[in-house]
């Protein structure tokens, strides 16, 4: 069992029959409520997409999946495209499956694939990533009282917003949960 405040993009969850991809999860507490979970999902069988909101205390059925670590080679017409280390076998997982995943994968990347009875469903990264900034705003100098945030575009084309210091060609470590900037690297 799964509880519903587990879900991160790229989950896999079993409804009844039917497997589903979690695409988005994202956590919202409300001032007089419990915590819930606004989740998106898509039918791994029809293809369809739905939202639901969670409680965080909710169980879910969650599933045995086999990991296998493979190398990202590219992108093409939405489906991204791994390869086995050991066999050199290569495989695709549509854009779509993929979720939020793919804002932190870059080309050569070693990643963990999830394998439902054969066939590739999603991809498993670590908690955070390093990424090289491609395009930023210099800062403003002197507006440095509180916490200023400016907008970043990383190797991926992600953008997220990042602290004023900085700069192009900085590598950054995002958290894959959150998607936000944690600390610049040396």
């Amino acid at each position: 069992m799964k509880f519903a405040e587990d879900l991160r993009s790229g989950n896999i969850i079993k409804i009844g029959k039917d497997l589903f991809i979690i695409i988005k999860a994202e956590y919202f507490r409300a001032a007089r409520c419990n915590a819930v979970i606004k989740t998106k999902y898509k039918n791994m069988s029809t293809g369809s997409v739905s939202e639901v909101v969670l409680k965080t205390d909710e169980k879910l059925d969650d599933i045995r999946l086999d990991k296998r670590q493979m190398q990202y080679l590219y992108e093409s017409d939405g489906s991204y495209a791994f390869m086995d280390n050991e066999s050199f076998d290569q495989i695709e997982i549509p854009k779509d499956d993929l979720g939020d995943n793919v804002n932190y994968i870059k080309e050569q990347d070693t990643v963990d694939i999830l394998f439902y009875e054969g066939r590739p469903v999603s991809v498993e990264l670590p908690r955070n990533v390093e990424l090289k900034i491609t395009y930023s705003e210099p800062g403003i100098r002197g507006n440095t009282s509180g916490k200023v945030l400016k907008p970043a575009t990383l190797e991926t084309g992600y953008e997220l917003q990042v602290p004023i210091f900085c700069e192009i060609d900085d590598v950054i470590r995002v958290d894959t949960v959150t998607g936000q900037y944690v600390e610049r690297v040396k």
